[in-house]
Order: structure tokens, then sequence, then C-alpha cells
């Protein structure tokens, strides 16, 4: 039928009596009514009365003409009701924009109705607990709480997940996205309720379930599964996602011998629903039913993905299950299921508390030796693990019969009746490998490895750090700290503290808090030197007072606790005993104080209530000193636990104090403790923000940051940047912006877009804080974006701005070389030029040198990681960089950011845990990830050598002489010669200069020479990206080498004898021995070997001198370590007129006749 120039005709038809006829036009209307719907839109009434007539035989001809004209009218909702009318007139197969628009409404409506199906009884499943304390209510005013209520849910479609763009700043506080929450049946203007049609009309519902079932079909005959994954996780339809990987399952098992090549396994889909739980999903209850799903399938598979059900364990927080598989694996026997257990301990270790990991180790089965790793263990653990052990048999049945059974079930079938089982059943290899597995969980192991890849890999720049000790007046207790720091965070974990011992006379310019900082420096350098760091710091531990002995500074002694914690970080041994026995025992403050720090840092996440009652008792002292440092430690003792009672008891005290230090240390101790929670901590994020006090908000913020840490939680988000522009305390607008950093850590390449605007804000903080929002988030890096917003904030007119640019530069370049980013050379220039310039402010010198040492961290060899190698979120390293960020209150707290340091090596480990030497392959140049090249020492206050001047007379004096010893030769040989006269040239009247021998043609090529290689050296970049063009690409690394983050994707094992027995990612990587049999080369230990002398002497007279030789270099190291700590032990006097330490809040401005003294 051609082509209708109008519709009126045709319309008419609607009207008349006879059915034939309507059908007629409706059929005509249908064909073309892309050209003709503006004359068809004034007649939908008729048409829509035709759909609800029951007698009228086309009805769903009817409905499809009228879902048409809504469309064309833009009334989306109305056309996709109509077109659900439609039935199988509506054709999912049929390609075109109405049929693709329809199909998208239809789907997410149907997510729409799931998830209000689902949210009450999620939301009434676990409710968050509720604090019995009052915060001050100001519901009622312009408060955070008047702003949560218009917030997303804190899940949001993953349609709607982007990021808001940069007008978000402008925008009114709403949300488009559907609230599952809301009850049905809402206005249908709101863009977040649900067509009142969808909700009255069972048959419409009916029919979309039924037409997005008939899309899932479609997507299963694809293989598109993943698509429905997606719909399933974003509707929190549970079953539509198990019957999506069993359908992958079966098409897999059905097709396996013709397409084996082009299949998606069902296991890459548990990965791909894992990936989503970690990445995607924001609300913690729904990724924690996603879980323990994927943790259901993965149980149900023969040979289970071991590390994928780790991955869940550890988010699930089952301890039970850890142990139970661990046990699991070591029973089997075989090499491979005992590497493999190896390994899941190892990232067990990486990626939990100590609290998780002690539960874990009491659970597994005794053994008849001790445990190595844990001295201190009490006798009642070694019973439980005895009873642990004798019930071992009916863990495994457990694990057989009911995989992925809830911790509470698996517990309440073993705490009673359960068969025993005798300790005799264990092998002894059994026994061995329980004991290593022991070892490995509680951290020893690890730490061991670290330290020694750190030890023998060093490369770090003495001369930038002799640099900055020349450039900085040590007097100047600012610098003083700046020159500690930097040191401590070049050699972190490398145990080289030699820069101390040869620096005494500069190291007893440190006086009171300058010599805590500079004791405590040294638990950031023996950072996990377990076996000697008692030893270590035992001279500058607290003593018991002798009469007539030298006191000790209380400085030095309060340090040494802070350093001791610092090197038994996050590892609950000995240690921790120690420190809390000095604790108690301390009297003075600054002992307190460090002691408070150091427990903190040993007993991170244990949640001991001792402990914890041992430092509320110092808080109620009130005393200021110690009363930060102790709410801090509060926080980390209960870190990540939501303890309701430790919440109220310091939000109590924060409000009784009058102390701002005390209330500024309670705040981050409360954000502290509600580490991780997400949900269940916004109830005390909305009451901290809600009070007036601005420390108290700025708690709240730090709460808020630390709470979605990691998550990109689109409510956090809002909430952060609607403080950072309202709040009017400055500092609580500063947090508010540096706290995007922790949010969205995972996306780096997202914030700096989200930063862009306030990193020009009018207010100095917002710019500070956006710097360091860039700098925490996009840390090791090198994103070109954040430092192209950086490199103009160097320049910035207010100090502290410079200060923290430069810092957040040094953390994103990072183990950068000029091939990974040309712009690192010129910005280690500018670190430098900071320094040395006298010009500059004390607060952008302090940043300076602070930022050389973070870009040079841990001997070149370690990175800034916020996530651990698996990708999960790595407690310590988050906990030390939050806790930095306080350094602008007090200065020690900076040695915290080492805790963020994380060594960057492959080390592959056999069966019997020795270090094998082997050869691994990386597929890139080696220039590529190399090591930058240190700068070279430049000689600038040595003055040239000027030629001599040589006047006149003196030349002509000089030529008689010569003619008058020549005369003379002559007549002693009795030769008659003619006398030539010399030829004077015409320089008689000029000065001469003596030049050295050889300074002709030779000299001039020297000059010619040195210009090209100056002209080479402008043009480094370009050359050295020449010259790696010509490198061949790929090399082999030993294994203990340094692999750089970015590297990790080009490293593979080549088949050889070592195998690893999961994809690596970097870290501590188990091997398997293909061929067991043949003798295997190990890998020698350099941190704990004693050098000794290279060949035996022999003659007596050579052992002599062989011995004192030795004996005065062992003298030589003992008394430079003995006088370095008699320097910082020393007791500060107080000189009259003497100059005092200076508080590290108030920075001296120097001009340039003060500080002429600077170089």
């Amino acid at each position: 039928m051609p082509g209708l120039s109008s519709a009126a005709g045709v319309v008419g038809f609607l009207s008349e009596p006879e059915p034939e006829l309507q059908v007629f036009a409706l059929q005509v209307l249908n064909e073309q009514i892309d050209s003709l719907w503006t004359e068809v839109a004034g007649s939908v009434g008729d048409i829509e009365a035709l759909y609800e007539d029951p007698s009228f035989p086309e009805r769903e001809l009817a409905a499809l003409v009228a879902a048409k004209v809504y469309y064309n009218l833009q009334e989306y909702n109305e056309s996709m009701i109509f077109a659900l009318g439609a039935g199988k007139l509506f054709d999912l197969d049929h390609e075109g924009e109405f049929e693709d628009t329809i199909i998208s409404k239809c789907v997410d409506t149907y997510i729409a109705l799931s998830g209000s199906a689902s949210a009450p009884a999620n939301s009434t499943s676990q409710p968050p607990p509720q604090l019995t304390t009052a915060f001050p209510s100001t519901a009622n005013a312009n408060g955070a709480s008047s702003i949560s209520a218009g917030l997303a849910s804190p899940t949001t479609p993953f349609s709607q997940s982007t990021l808001p763009s940069k007008s978000l700043l402008s925008r009114q506080d709403s949300s488009t996205t559907f609230d599952p929450s809301m009850q049905a049946g809402g206005d249908a203007n709101l863009p977040s309720a649900l067509p009142a049609s969808i909700v009255s009309q069972a048959n419409i519902q009916n029919q979309l379930y039924a037409i997005v079932d008939e899309l899932f079909e479609r997507c299963f005959r694809g293989g598109s599964y993943r698509q429905v994954i997606g719909i399933a996780v974003e509707a929190r339809r549970l079953d539509v996602l198990r019957r999506a990987i069993s359908r992958a399952s079966e098409d897999e098992k059905a097709q396996r011998k013709d397409e084996i090549g082009n299949l998606i396994r069902s296991q890459d889909l548990i990965e791909y629903v894992l990936e989503i739980c970690m990445d995607v999903v924001q609300e913690r209850g729904l990724r924690n039913e996603l879980l323990q799903l994927v943790l259901d399938l993965l149980n149900d598979i023969p040979s289970p993905d071991y590390f994928s059900i780790a991955k869940c364990i550890v988010y699930l927080n089952e301890h039970t299950m850890a142990s139970d598989m661990l046990v699991q694996l070591v029973t089997k026997g075989d090499p491979t299921s005992t590497a493999i257990a190896y390994q899941i301990a190892f990232d067990l270790y990486d990626n939990s508390t100590q609290e998780f990991l002690k539960k874990v180790r009491e659970e597994l089965p005794n053994t008849s030796e001790a445990e190595p790793a844990q001295p201190a263990d009490s006798e009642e653990q070694m019973q439980e693990g005895a009873t642990e052990a004798k019930e071992s048999e009916q863990l495994l049945k457990e694990l057989n019969d009911s995989a992925g059974v809830p911790a509470a079930t698996s517990e309440g079938g073993r705490s009673e009746g359960a068969p025993d089982k005798k300790e005799e059943t264990l092998s002894p290899e059994g026994q061995k490998a329980f004991d290593s597995v022991r070892e490995i969980l509680s951290g020893t192991k690890t730490i061991e490895l670290g330290l020694e890849f750190l030890f023998r890999s060093n490369r770090t720049d003495m001369a930038v750090l002799n640099k900055i000790r020349d450039s900085l007046e040590a007097r100047n207790s600012i610098f003083h700290t700046a020159v500690t720091l930097a040191t401590a965070f070049m050699h972190a974990g490398t145990t080289h503290d030699k820069f101390f011992r040869e620096n005494l006379d500069w190291l007893a310019k440190a006086v009171n808090w300058s010599k805590f900082t500079a004791t405590a420096a040294l638990g950031v350098i023996h950072r996990g030197n377990l076996g000697q760091g008692l030893k270590l710091l035992d001279p500058y531990l607290p003593k018991e007072q002798i009469a007539g002995s030298n006191p000790s500074s209380a400085y030095s002694q309060g340090g040494s606790l802070y350093a001791l914690g610092l090197i038994y970080a996050n590892h609950e041994t000995f240690a921790l005993d120690v420190i809390r026995e000095h604790f108690k025992k301390a009297t003075e403050e600054v002992v307190q104080h460090g002691g408070a720090l150091g427990l903190g840092v040993a007993g991170m996440a244990t949640g001991d209530d001792s402990i914890y009652e041992d430092l509320k008792s110092v808080l109620y002292t009130d005393s200021a000193l110690n009363g930060e440092a102790v709410g801090i430690a509060m926080g980390l003792i209960m870190l990540g636990t939501g303890n309701n009672k430790a919440l109220e008891d310091m939000i109590h005290y924060a409000h009784d104090t009058q102390h701002e230090k005390i209330v500024r240390g309670l705040a981050l101790g409360m954000a502290l403790i509600m580490y991780g929670r997400q949900e269940g901590a916004d109830e005390v994020v909305n009451g901290l923000l809600d009070d007036p006090d601005p420390i108290l908000r700025y708690g709240g913020i730090q709460t808020l940051s630390l709470a979605y840490c990691g998550t990109g939680s689109n409510k956090a988000v809002r909430k952060l940047l609607h403080v950072a522009v309202s709040d009017v305390s400055d500092d609580v607008r500063r947090i508010a912006v540096m706290s995007l950093g922790f949010i969205l850590f995972r996306k780096p390449s997202n914030v700096p877009r989200m930063v862009e605007l306030l990193s020009e804000s009018y207010n100095p903080h917002v710019r500070y804080g956006a710097a360091m929002a860039l700098g925490i988030s996009c840390a090791g890096t090198g994103l070109d974006e954040a430092i192209d917003l950086l490199e103009p904030m160097i320049k910035d007119p207010t100090d502290f701005v410079r200060q923290g640019a430069l810092i957040a530069l040094s953390m994103i370049m990072v183990q950068q070389n000029e091939a990974m980013n040309p712009k690192v050379t010129t910005i280690r220039k500018t670190l430098m030029k900071a320094i040395t310039d006298r010009h500059e402010d004390a607060m952008t010198k302090f940043g300076s040198a602070i930022a050389l040492g973070i870009i040079d961290a841990g001997g070149r060899n370690c990175t800034i990681s916020l996530q651990t190698q698996t990708g999960n979120l790595n407690m310590a390293g988050i906990v030390g960089m939050a806790v930095f960020t306080q350094y602008w209150y007090w200065f020690p707290l900076t040695h915290f950011l080492s805790l963020s340091f994380a060594p960057t090596a492959v080390v592959g480990l056999d069966q019997d845990l020795e270090i094998p030497s082997f050869k691994f392959h990386s597929a890139t140049r080696p220039s590529l990830f190399d090591y930058p090249p240190e700068q070279e020492a430049k000689q600038e206050d040595a003055p040239e050598k000027v030629k001599t001047a040589v006047l006149s007379t003196t030349a002509q004096a000089k030529r008689r002489a010569q003619k008058k010893e020549k005369r003379q030769r002559r007549e002693s040989m009795d030769i008659d010669q003619t006398p030539t006269t010399p030829k004077v040239s015409n320089l008689s009247d000029k000065m001469e200069l003596d030049e050295a021998p050889g300074k002709g043609e030779d000299n001039q090529e020297a000059e010619k020479s040195d210009g090209e290689k100056k002209a080479e050296g402008e043009s480094s970049p370009e050359s050295a990206k020449k010259k790696m063009e010509k490198e061949k690409v790929g090399y082999q690394l030993e294994n203990m080498s340094r692999v750089l983050p970015a590297q990790r994707k080009f490293i593979s094992f080549p088949d050889g004898r070592y195998r690893p027995v999961k994809k690596p990612v970097g870290g501590v990587i188990l091997l398997t021995d293909t061929t067991p049999s043949e003798p295997k080369s190990l890998m020698e230990l350099k941190a704990k070997k004693k050098v000794k002398p290279a060949a035996t002497p022999t003659t007596v007279q050579d052992r002599v001198v062989e011995a004192l030789g030795q004996h005065l270099a062992n003298n030589a190291e003992a008394s430079g370590a003995a006088e370095a700590a008699g320097v910082l032990t020393a007791v500060d006097e107080d000189v009259e007129g003497g100059e005092e330490a200076e508080v590290p809040r108030e920075f001296e401005y120097f001009t340039e006749e003060e500080g002429g003294g600077d170089e």
C-alpha cells in the first residue's frame, strides 16, 4: 500500500461501529505510524478505548499502536505499559529504536519491581546497632541530617553509577535513582516511583516478567551470560543469578566437544560476580548475600577455586570456614594441596585482621611442637588448640557434607558431641605443615621475606639525603624533624640506620620532640626486624632509675616505645606485652604518649578489651599531652569492630573534656572503630556532623571516609562535596575534600575530574585538601591528569598549599622513572630546589623534605598501596594514611605513613617454604621499569680553578733568564754558534696566561665533547626513548626481584622446574616443583647473615692482623651505635638563654637575613 500523506481519513475509521473498519485503520496506522503520529495523537483516546473494550477482536493491535504513539510523544512509561499489553505482537526480535527503548524501559522497571520486593526483607535482616549516647540534635537546622534524607540509596543501579559531572556542586541535592525502600504506587511524576498501572495490574506485571525471561533466554542462546548476571545483581534476584551460572555450566558440558575455545566457563562467571561484589556493589548487605551465593557455587564445583573461596571467606569474616579449608588441603597430603594451603595462608594474612587470624590459628589441629611465631601464647590457648585437634575429623566431615554452611551453624555443630580425633593420627608431615601454616598466619614469614628483599635491594641515594641535611638548619626543630622523617622514609624497612650513626653532631641537635621523632624513626627503618627489634631499642627503652646513674631523656623513652610498636606493627607478639608493661609503669606524660602510639600500632585490630581499659584509665586523667595519643590508640585497638561501648565512652568524654587535643584524638579514634562498616556507621556519622564542635564534625568526616573507604559510594561522595562547600570551619572543609581520595582510590582516574574545580577554590584549605586527595587516590600511578592539576599548585601563594602539592606529587611519582613518566626528573629537581632555596617558607621546605623521602621510599623498592595484591583493602595501609594526614597537627604522626609502604617484589617459595634460585620472564624492555638514576653530587661550593695571570715584565724576565742560560750552556760546550734572537711576539705589553700542558687541540676537543654531552643531557628524554627502543623486548629476572605493579601483567613463568599455584600478582608466590628428586639451589638470606672474612689467614702474622682488623671494625660499629644511643638518650639541659624546641604546629618564617645560614 502506498504511503499516506494524511491520516485524517484512516483515523475517521476508528469511530465507525464496524470492527472490520477499525481493525483496518489500526493495521494501516501501525505500518505508517512514524510519519503519521502527529495526526493520530489527537485520537489516541479512541485507540485506548478499543484496547480496553473486551469485545474488540484486535485489542493487542490497538495496544501496539497506542504504544508507538506514546513513544513518539516521549511518554515512555505509558508506551511500555501498552507495549506489554500488545502481547505477542510486540516483537523482541525486530530491531528498531522503538523496540530497543521499550526493552530498556522494561529492564529498568523489572529491576525496580524486584528491588522493591526485596528491600524490606533486607532492611530488617540486620538492623544497625543503636548508640545509647545522645548527640546534640540539630536535625531541623541545615545540617547533615537534613541532607542525608535526600541522598541516593547506598546501592546505585549500574546504569547510573557514573561519577557526577563537574556541575555537581551547583546541582540541587536530588536523586534520579530508583529507591527500593519507597512504597510501590508512588507519584508517577517522580522519577524514583513506579508507574501506578504496573502496580495495579497483575497481568501487566506478568507480561513484564515474561518479556524479561524471554530476554534472558535470548542471552543464554547467544552466550551473553554476563548481561543476565548484571541485571540479576541489580535487581537483587539471586535465583536468576544462580540460574545463569548453572545454565552456563550446562551449555559448556553440552558444547565441550565442538567449541571448547569459545566457551565462557562457569568459573569465569563466578569470578565476574566476585569482581562485581568488590568493585561495584555499594551496599554491604547485598554484597554479603552475593558472596554467600558465590561461596555456595564454588563449593559445588568438583575442583573449586580455593583462592576465590578464601576471598569470600575474608569478606564474610567466616574464620571457621577458613580453618576448615586449610585442614582439608593439608590433610590431602600431596605437595600441590600443601602449596595451595600455604598460598591461602599468605593471602589470609595480607587481607585479614589480627583478630581473624588468631581465631583461625586457634581452630587448627594442635601439634606436638609449640607454635614458634607466638611465644607469648598462654596455656589456655594451647588447650583450646588441643581440643580443636580432637575435633578435626568432624570438621572435615562437615566441610565435605555441608559446604557453604554459615559459620554459626558450623560452630553449633562443633561445640558439642563432636567425635574425638586422636592427635597420633597426624603424620609428621602433617604436623610440620600445620606448624608452617601457623607461622604464615602469624605473619612472621611474610615480614621476614619483605625485610630480606628490602635489605638486599636497597638503592637509597645518600647524596640526596646529605643534600637535605646540609640545606636545612638543624638548630630549627622543624627542619631537624624534616630530615629525620626523610631519612626514615628512604630507609623504611631496610634496617640501614648508618645515616644516624655517621651524623652524630647533627643528631645531637635534636631536642625534646625532635628527639622523640628521631628515636621513633628507628622503628620505621627497622620495621619488620622481628628478631632483633627489641635488642636494638633496648638502650632507649625506659628503665628503672638506679641511684647515681644518669637519667635518660623521657623523649627518647617515649619515642622508643613508639618505635617498638612500628617494628612490630600489625603483628601481635611479645612486643605488645612489653610495650603494655612499660605503658602501665610510666608516670611521665611523654612516655605515656609514645607508649600509647606503640600499643595502638602493634595491637591494631586485636579488639583486646584489657588494653582498651588500660588506655581508657590514662585518658580519664585528662592530660592533653597524652590524651590525643590515647584516643588514637583506643581506635586502633578496636579498629573496624564497631564496638558500641567504646564509641559511647569516647563520645561522652569528648563532650566532657575541655582539651582540644583530646577531642581530636577521640574523633580520629571513633573513625578508626567504624573502619569498613559502611551503612553501620551512618548513625555515628550523622550525629558527629550535627555537632556544633568543629573538631567532632572533623571526626565525622573521617568516620565517613574510613567507613566507606574504597567503595566509591555515591552517597558518601555527595555528602563530602556538600560539606566541602558549606561548612563554616576551614578544617572540616579541608578534610572533606581530602577524604574523597579515601573513597575513590580504587578508581584513581576519576578523581582529577572530581577535584578539578576544588583545586581552584578561593579557600587555600580546600586547595590543600584537593592536592592531598589526588596524592592519596593516585599514589604510585604516575597519572598525568593528577600531575597536571598539581603542577600549578607548586607555585601557589599559600605555603601549606605548596607543601601539600609537593607531598602529593611525591606520592603519585613514587617508583616512577623517565620511561614511565618523563616528568619525574623535573619533579625531583623541583623538590630539591624547594629545599635549597633560602627564600622558601619553612612549611614548604618541610613538605619538600618529606616528599623526597616518600618518592624514594624503602630504598626505592616500596610503593604506596591502599589495597593488597589480590585487590582487597589494605587495612594497615589505609589506617597509616589516615593517621599520617594528621601531621598537620602533630609531626610525630607522620611516621604512620610507613604502614602504607608495600614492597614491590615477587618472592617464590617452594613446598618447603624455602627460596629456590630460579628465573622468571618479564615481557618488557629492561629500562621501562628500571630504577631511576641516582643524582650526581654537584660540587657547587668548590670554586673553579682560575688561570694564573702573568705580567708582561715577568714574561720578559723569564725570556732573559732563558737566553742567559742557553748562552752559558754554549760557552761550557765550547761551541761557537751564531746567537739567534728569540722571536718576541707583540704580546709584550699584554698579560699572559699560564696554560696547563696539553691545552691545544686535545683540550679543544674536550671542550667540544663537553658541549655535545651538555646538548645530549638537554635532550635526555628523547635519547632515553631512543635507547629504550633499541633494547630487546623481554628479559629474565631472578627470584626476589623488584616487580612494579604496572609490570605484573607482563610477568610469566615459562615452562621450567617451578610453576606457580595461582596466577602471579606479586608478593609471595608458592611454587610447585616439577622435578623434586633433583637437587635444588637455594638463595641465601642476607638480612640474617653475619659478614665473615673472605679468606682464612695462613700465617700467624696474618691471623693477628686479621683479628685486629675485625676487632677494630666491630668496635667501630658498636661504638657508632652506642654513640647514637647516647646522643638520643641524653637529657636535654635547660641552659639559660638556650634555644627551646619549637611547637610543631607553629611555623617560623625566615627572612633572607635571618636564614643566611641556610644553603
